[in-house]
């Protein structure tokens, strides 16, 4: 009788200016259970932080391993590094403003490890504030019409009229399947992330795991919302540090998205959307709530994002790369500013 072979498990953890927060989420590992699977290694991809919180990390009873990159290249080239040699059964993406509870790991890998659900490819837990709310982290796949919502304010004036992709309207007290988990913690089966091929390198932050899920459900995988076990998820703690960039890396990551999944027509409605529509109902609202910092960091984030779009659309290679995808809905300039 052939012997059971515990299951396995890679951690990848992207830091970039996490502070404290990331030996926080490396003690939240070392505490959490390990019932029921080996943990192989928990890989710190440090895309070229300033803050030295990636420096003299507390390894305590965990495998620890630390690549370093020189420069900062993005969320999804630095995911797929920490992957790229695991032999693991499978593979965590978690977020260094994560800690996790005593049982995170352990119940997250026997949901996946049981027959029943071997048609899931990828599950998420329930991710908690400061007050042990739960936090909304499921989302449906976006559409054109949760952009053009977005853009015009809609979702902000008649949220019930236009509700946005977030699902927001379910209190998220049961387990079950949904297209979209938050990437904070996106436990995944290694040998589907590696079928189809990791994240699309395209995307240097902000929809990444969105594209991902979309290539499980096409390629036939579930994901799932497990309700049985949670972790506590600060959220934004890099990101905000630079919310001008971090605009302009969310409008680039949607228009790449947009021509990757929608129709040309229906991607080019929503270019055109977001980039002469948006920023003005963006400044709007932004006179309207009396926030002077944010109409800068429009104007800023904007101002990158035409210049990153006039670049790209002037290189020539880019040109005709642009015109040989274009027939078939791609967007092809993987270009990082």
């Amino acid at each position: 009788m052939e012997a059971h072979l515990i299951p396995s498990l890679d951690i990848v953890i992207v830091n970039w200016n996490a502070g404290t927060l990331l030996q926080a989420c490396l003690d939240s590992i070392a505490t959490a259970s390990r019932d029921g699977f080996e943990l192989f290694r928990v890989v710190v991809v440090d895309n070229a932080s300033s803050d030295g919180s990636a420096t003299n990390l507390q390894r305590g009873s965990i495998p620890l391993y630390t690549i370093r990159n020189a420069v900062n290249r993005g969320f999804a080239v630095a995911c797929n590094q920490g992957g790229r040699s695991s032999r693991a059964s499978y593979l965590l993406f978690l977020n260094p403003d994560m800690v996790l509870a005593s049982d995170s790991l352990s119940v997250a890998v026997r949901f996946m490890e049981s027959k029943r659900n071997s048609p899931v490819a990828v599950c998420g837990l329930r991710l908690v504030d400061d007050q042990g709310r739960i936090a909304p982290s499921c989302s449906r796949f976006p559409r054109p019409r949760h952009f053009y919502a977005h853009m015009f304010g809609l979702n902000h004036l008649f949220p019930r009229c236009f509700p946005g992709s977030l699902m927001q309207e379910w209190d998220h007290g049961e387990t079950r399947a949904v297209d979209i988990v938050m990437g904070a913690f996106l436990l995944v089966r290694r040998q589907v992330f590696e079928m189809l091929g990791g994240f699309d390198e395209r995307f240097f932050v902000y929809y990444e795991e969105v594209d991902f899920l979309h290539s499980v459900q096409r390629a036939g995988w579930q994901s799932f919302y497990l309700n049985t076990a949670q972790a506590y998820h600060q959220g934004g703690a890099c990101s905000n540090r630079s919310k001008a960039m971090r605009l302009f890396y969310s409008l680039r990551s949607r228009l790449i998205y947009s021509y990757k999944h929608f129709s040309r027509a229906s991607a080019t409605g929503v270019a055109l959307g977001t980039l002469l529509v948006e920023p003005f109902s963006r400044l709007a609202y932004a006179v309207l709530r009396g926030r002077v910092e944010e109409i800068g960091d429009t104007l800023k984030g904007y101002a990158i994002l035409w210049s990153w779009l006039t670049a790209s659309l002037l290189k020539p290679s880019l040109k005709r790369k642009w015109a040989a995808t274009a027939e078939d809905g791609k967007f092809a300039d993987g270009t990082e500013s």
